[in-house]
Parts: structure tokens; C-alpha cells; sequence
């Protein structure tokens, strides 16, 4: 009876023991089927081709300083009440055109004062004379001794040079009588009235700002990476935030203009150094065309400076870029897997950017979702309006 019991209790461990170790290999075998899965688990993600494109090179500038050359004060030469002006703000002026007239009457007391002092030198230029040719004449008949002839000759040169210095004086208040006349120191348009009729002025203040706006400029300086892709003739477009469109010296539009629409071409006047010398940082000069009068001499922020012509570039999507320094993005290895891979960028257009160096043509990159990727996950990409690529992205 009891070797029953003993067989009985034997078989029921062993299918205890047997169970448990079915039980255990079932889990195993599970986490392994899982780790698999996993493994062999590839995220889905959209991804372009290195390749050449055509670009419009694309400069932000933070700020764009406009200046006209043709630009200046109009300035007191001396002191004086505004009697009248012949001009008021946004008139047309030529250089040399008279813009007011001062008056100063000391100037007219002067003049006067100086009139008969010449006056006075001349009647004694000629009493001397006179006295000069008689002396003269008696000595050739020697009826005066030559001492008295010296006399009167020196006498005569003196009312000479008396007579020069008072006409020399006059004449220097003849040009303080002709700067009562303030003249436009440049062509243009009178811009700003500093002074109104009646007002006393002193010698040296500025009474109006004088320009011409038909032609601006501005200067920046660029990274030879993207100045390379400029010429001198080229021409650009200059994108300028509407808010940014403001008016300082409330000029005039010209007729036809489109306001914020308008289109603003600058030309490139100048690049120092020149391209084909070697320099790692260049000034760009460009030339606006402002005869639709949007523009005035200002800082103008945010603008952005696009080039008509295009450039053939080895390019990614802007979008490729995983930081804010765009130079690194995620490459798509051959078996599946992705890569950080640090780049040299160059210029933009907005939408795709110039690649310099550490990728080829090509090559696959991750555009967007760059959230939790790392090094060497799988993932499965979709070409950019290519359709499915299938692992690696080579389809």
C-alpha cells in the first residue's frame, strides 16, 4: 500500500516540476518573441534626397540702414530774422535754388558805410592824382624839385591802395548781403523746416533738410559662404516687414505706387573684397530704386534680401534641420537605421538649404519628427512627394 503512495506523491512532483518548467519556457520563449518584435520594429518617417536644386540665395538681415548721398542742411551763413521763404515742405528744388531770405541789418549799414568810404578814396585817388601830374609836369620843365614830385607820386599810390582796401571792404559786404539768400545745398525734395518766418537765427544753424530719395542705399556684411553667390548688377528683392513701412519726413508718394506692395529692387553696387579674391567676410553695397517713393532714410528691422538669380546648389529641405544652428540633421543609413551627422550649411531660400559639406548627393535625410530619434533606430521613410522608399529609404 505504501509503495503505492510513494509512486502517486513521486508522479505528482514530477508534473508539478514539469509544469513549472513549461511555464518558464513559455515565458522565455515570449520575452524573446518581444525582444524581436522590437527589434525588427522600424518607425515611420518622412525623409528627403540630397540633391541639386535651384535656389534664390535669401539673406536675413536683422536691420537695413538706408542713406541717400544726396542729402544735407540747408544753413544759416549769418545771423538774421526769416523774412520769407520761397518754398515749403515736400517742394522740388535744384541745387542753388533760393530757399529763403534772411535779413540782417547791420549787413545793409555796412554796405553803405563801405559805399562811401570808397567813395571817399576815390575823390582823394583823384585829388592825388591830379597832384601827381602837375608835380609830373613842372619837373620836365624844371619847375619843381624832385622831392615835391616824389611826394606827390607816393601820395597818388596810397589813395591807390586806400581805394583797393575800401572796394575789397565793400565787396565783403556784398557777399554778407548776398548770404541773405539761403540756396539748396543738393537737388531734391525740402524735407524737414526747422525755422518759420520770423524767426532770428544765428550764423551755422540748420534751417532746412534738403534730399533726394529717388536712390538709396545700404550696406551689410556677409559670411563669404553666401556673398560668394552675389555679383556686382545683380539684382535683389527686398522683403520689408509692413509695419516696418514708416514715414519719418512724411514725403510724398510718386503716382502709381503700390504702398506696401510694392515691389522694392535694389542693385548690387559694390562688393569689398571682391569676389575673386580669398576672404572669409564681405560688404555688400546695394542701390534701392525709390522713385515710387515707399522708402526714406531709416533703419528699417527684420528685412530680408532676395537674389533674382538663381544658384544650382546641393540642397536638403530646410526642414532636415534638427537644431536652430542648421548643422546637424539625420541621414538614413542603407540597412534602415538613422545617424546624427554634423553638416556645413551655406545660403537659404526659405525652403531648402545649401549643403556644403558632410553629405553627398543622394543621400537620405529625416525631414521633421525629430523627437526621441537616436543613433541607429530602424526606421521606415516615405520620400517627400516621392511616395514609399521602404527601409533606408533607397526603395
Amino acid at each position: 500500500m505504501k509503495r503505492y503512495y510513494f509512486i502517486g506523491l513521486a508522479t505528482i512532483f514530477i508534473l508539478a516540476v514539469a509544469l513549472v518548467a513549461y511555464g518558464t519556457w513559455l515565458n522565455v520563449s515570449d520575452e524573446n518573441q518581444i525582444a524581436r518584435r522590437m527589434d525588427e520594429r522600424a518607425l515611420t518617417l518622412t525623409g528627403a534626397k540630397v540633391q541639386k536644386r535651384l535656389l534664390h540665395p535669401t539673406i536675413a538681415l536683422d536691420a537695413a540702414r538706408l542713406y541717400s548721398e544726396n542729402m544735407a542742411d540747408a544753413v544759416a551763413l549769418i545771423d538774421g530774422r526769416i523774412i520769407e521763404w520761397n518754398v515749403k515742405k515736400n517742394s522740388t528744388v535744384q541745387k542753388g535754388d533760393v530757399l529763403l531770405r534772411l535779413e540782417n541789418d547791420q549787413v545793409m549799414l555796412q554796405i553803405q558805410q563801405s559805399t562811401a568810404n570808397v567813395r571817399r578814396a576815390e575823390a582823394a585817388l583823384a585829388q592825388a592824382f591830379n597832384s601827381y601830374r602837375r608835380q609830373e609836369l613842372l619837373l620836365a620843365d624844371n619847375a619843381t624839385s624832385k622831392e615835391k614830385y616824389d611826394a606827390a607820386k607816393a601820395q597818388y599810390e596810397a589813395a591807390q591802395e586806400t581805394l583797393v582796401e575800401a572796394e575789397a571792404q565793400r565787396d565783403m559786404y556784398y557777399v554778407q548781403e548776398g548770404r541773405q539768400h539761403v540756396t539748396a545745398p543738393v537737388g531734391g525734395k525740402v524735407l524737414l523746416i526747422y525755422h518759420r518766418e520770423g524767426a532770428y537765427v544765428q550764423g551755422g544753424v540748420p534751417l532746412a533738410l534738403v534730399g533726394d530719395f529717388d536712390r538709396l542705399l545700404f550696406s551689410t556684411t556677409m559670411n563669404d559662404k553666401h556673398a560668394r553667390h552675389f555679383a556686382v548688377g545683380d539684382k535683389v528683392t527686398l522683403d520689408i516687414p509692413a509695419q516696418a513701412m514708416k514715414k519719418a519726413y512724411d514725403t510724398e508718394y510718386a503716382p502709381g505706387n503700390k504702398g506696401n506692395e510694392e515691389t522694392i529692387i535694389a542693385t548690387v553696387k559694390e562688393i569689398t573684397p571682391p569676389v575673386s579674391e580669398p576672404a572669409g567676410i564681405r560688404r555688400v553695397l546695394c542701390e534701392i530704386d525709390n522713385r515710387a517713393g515707399v522708402l526714406e532714410p531709416l533703419t528699417y528691422n527684420k528685412v530680408s534680401m532676395r537674389a533674382e538669380r538663381a544658384a544650382s546648389c546641393l540642397s536638403v529641405p530646410l526642414s532636415a534641420m534638427t537644431d536652430s544652428s542648421k548643422n546637424e540633421v539625420f541621414t538614413v543609413r542603407p540597412d534602415g537605421t538613422i545617424e546624427r551627422k554634423d553638416v556645413e550649411t551655406g545660403t537659404n531660400d526659405g525652403k531648402f538649404i545649401e549643403i556644403l559639406s558632410g553629405l553627398a548627393e543622394g543621400d537620405v535625410v529625416v525631414i521633421e519628427s525629430f523627437e526621441g530619434l537616436e543613433n541607429n533606430m530602424r526606421v521606415q521613410v516615405t520620400l517627400a512627394n516621392e511616395g514609399t522608399s521602404g527601409k533606408g529609404g533607397e526603395g
